[in-house]
């Protein structure tokens, strides 16, 4: 039964509610990619597909725009698969369940994949819909977008013939977008011997839930709550003052999410359990005090458990402890070009233990100068290799430099001011968008990147403004109407 294509418009809501049925996590896109390929079928639209998976779709111009120039439009058809550990989904076969609330699309307990359902919605109507006016177009649909940029990385030269290319990845309306920051991921690996449990202990389940979280470039400057940073601050203290013992520490998800839940199990002697969880309350009352503005839904629970048969060596734990405590997060440093840009950060995104006696802790760094990435990514690889880990860094991505004398900026801010009666805001984003990795095969484009309101990118509070996409819609639609 269809729930948000009674709103407008009409045929992209359709589309993005039958987008949400189809399970698509990063690195399987296969049923969302084989949904494409059915769909240009059914509109006599040609496609390819090269070796990684991208699709590319293409339409002739309309009857009174044969001589435009061809025009890309691209957005990644992956999604962020973040949910509350309270809900039950399978995001392998589950499908999403969107509904309106208010001026918002939400998904219960779930990412909702408007990041970036949205815009492969608005392309499929685009290519749908006879009646619009447009010169050539060519719909680049990318996969693995949001854990490693793949699509963009293993793109053919030659995949498509366009110099222009408009990026629907943008998640507020009103902005265009000319650049956005290069990116790599520093990954951690600490091994320890696990140790026999010491007698007359009793165990305790320690859960941090219900923090905001949300994307780790767009969001990484507002002071939301790390899962991990908290759990750390909570067992390096509980360690100092009460000689616990560490069982187990994992919190956090995905490399480009902010961290919204940590669990532990500690153990602590008999005679200090009563002080132990008078601290544990006290800690909790604090900290939720802390985060009240950012994360008014923090929850902090202490439950007694059954006694585990391991726990680390309490030097090991210290210093594994002490490494999280000293590695950076947040905002580094913002732009001197560009007014409230973040210019470099990093995010301590998640910790977790693997099936042989390892644990990994996931980074991941932002800057758009190169320089400043690699400064950040190297000193946080200094405070886990000084622990004792082993590290390892990711290939990277490169950022995109802003252009100010875009020819297809130009066009999109004037059609903007014609349709609303204001100008749009022209700035670079704090995130990754794939535009730098085209640019690298396809020197010659001139992009822009630009979308509807999302909130709550990366986490289960992600939700659409509904009046938002209408003003995309059709920004996208005089664009396309005045060509190039």
């Amino acid at each position: 039964m269809a729930i948000i294509n009674s709103i407008e418009p009409a045929a992209l809501f359709q589309y993005f509610e039958e987008i949400a049925k189809i399970p698509r996590p990063s690195k399987h896109e296969e049923k969302i990619i084989d949904f494409l390929i059915d769909f240009a079928k059914q509109h006599h639209l040609d496609y390819k597909k090269d070796k990684i998976g991208n699709l590319l779709i293409t339409k002739p111009a309309s009857q009174s725009s044969k001589k435009g120039l061809p025009i890309v439009l691209q957005s990644h058809v992956d999604m962020v698969c973040e949910k509350n550990s309270s809900v039950m989904h399978d995001f392998m076969s589950d499908p999403i369940i969107p509904y309106i609330d208010g001026e918002w699309i939400k998904a219960r307990g779930t990412t909702l994949g408007a990041d970036d359902g949205i815009g492969v919605a608005a392309m499929m109507n685009v290519l749908a819909d006879n009646t619009l006016e447009h010169g050539p177009i060519e719909c680049l649909f990318t996969v693995d977008e949001e854990t490693g940029l793949t699509g963009a990385f293993e793109i053919p030269s030659k995949f498509f013939t366009g110099n222009i290319l408009l990026n629907l990845d943008s998640e507020d309306e009103g902005i265009l977008f000319i650049g956005c920051a290069g990116g790599i991921d520093t990954l951690a690996t600490f091994k320890y011997t696990p140790q026999p449990v010491i007698e007359d202990s009793n165990a305790f389940f320690i859960s941090i839930t219900g923090l905001t979280g949300g994307h780790s470039g767009d969001d990484i400057h507002r002071g939301r709550g790390n899962a991990v940073k908290i759990m750390n601050d909570f067992l390096l203290e509980a360690t100092h003052q009460f000689d616990i013992d560490l069982h187990k520490f994992e919190g956090g998800n995905l490399k480009n999410a902010i961290a919204r839940e940590a669990f532990a199990t500690v153990l602590v002697s008999a005679e200090l359990e009563k002080s132990f969880t008078e601290f544990c309350d006290a800690f909790g009352k604090s900290t939720k005090e802390v985060f009240s503005d950012t994360d008014p839904s923090f929850n902090f629970t202490v439950e007694q458990t059954s006694i585990p048969e391991t726990r680390f060596k309490k030097d090991f734990q210290i210093r594994f402890l002490e490494s999280l405590k000293q590695c950076p997060h947040g905002a580094i440093s913002w732009s001197k070009d560009i007014q409230g840009l973040v210019e470099t950060s990093t995010n301590l995104a998640s910790v977790k233990f693997g099936s042989h006696h390892d644990i990994l802790v996931t980074t991941s760094q932002r800057s758009s100068v190169e320089a400043a990435n690699k400064s950040i990514a190297s000193k946080v690889a200094s405070v886990f290799s000084d622990a004792g880990a082993e590290i390892k860094h990711s290939a990277g991505y490169p950022g995109w430099a802003p252009n100010m004398k875009s020819k297809i900026l130009g066009i999109c801010s004037q059609a903007y001011q014609d349709l609303f009666g204001e100008q749009p805001k022209i700035t670079a984003i704090h995130a990754g968008l794939e535009c730098g990795l085209f640019l690298e095969k396809y020197p010659k484009l001139d992009m822009i990147s630009f979308g509807p309101t999302i909130y709550g990118a990366h986490s289960p509070d992600e939700r659409l403004h509904i009046p938002s996409v209408k003003k995309f819609w059709d920004l996208l639609v005089e664009i396309l109407k005045r060509g190039i």
